[in-house]
């Protein structure tokens, strides 16, 4: 609109960066982008294709790709990777019999050559359900301390209650702060 105009005009200082958040079926992903948007997170239907939000943190604009995860959805994530400026990965960390499936498609997005040195950001979801799993188990399950090519974090969070989403979000800022330097 009208203030996007001016902010051209004038020079935004505000950074603009793509971030591609992924994730099997029913890990949160479209409830943690509401949370990040500051919208209603009580009514979530499955995403079938993606939304996109502009969200704003730390004075970033944050362009955030949320990619459904259902098993049919998977093989087009690769078609949203390219000039990814950040990874976002959120797990089910009360959902154990899929632990496995969801760390090979970590382990696969990783690899892909458009993610290369891509800072990847594990959001640990579903903490406020007692049989959640605590986010140190579950980085030692995705065998994240292999991952040297790239920044991780993988943090704690109920995407529903909003605890431990702003800790993810400020490790964004800090990485982008870290990488203009």
């Amino acid at each position: 609109g009208l203030l996007s105009v001016i902010q051209k005009l004038k020079g935004s200082s505000e950074q603009e960066l793509r971030i591609v958040l992924l994730g099997l079926d029913n890990a949160g992903k479209t409830t943690l982008l509401k949370r990040l948007a500051s919208e209603e997170v009580s009514t979530i239907t499955p995403t079938q294709g993606f939304n996109i939000k502009s969200v704003h943190s730390h004075g970033l604009k944050l362009n955030v790709w949320d990619i459904g995860g259902q098993r049919s959805i998977r093989p087009y994530w690769k078609k949203y990777l390219g000039s990814t400026d950040l990874l976002i990965y959120v797990i089910d960390s009360a959902d154990q019999k899929r632990f496995e499936e969801t760390g090979q498609e970590l382990a696969e997005l990783t690899e892909d050559e458009s993610l290369t040195g891509v800072p990847l950001l594990v959001f640990a979801n579903k903490q406020d359900l007692v049989t959640a799993a605590p986010a140190a188990e579950i980085a030692e399950g995705l065998s994240l301390h292999t991952y040297r090519d790239r920044e991780w974090q993988i943090q704690a969070c109920s995407a529903l209650s909003g605890e431990g989403v702003q800790d993810g979000m400020n490790w964004i800022s800090s990485q982008i702060m870290n990488r203009k330097k």
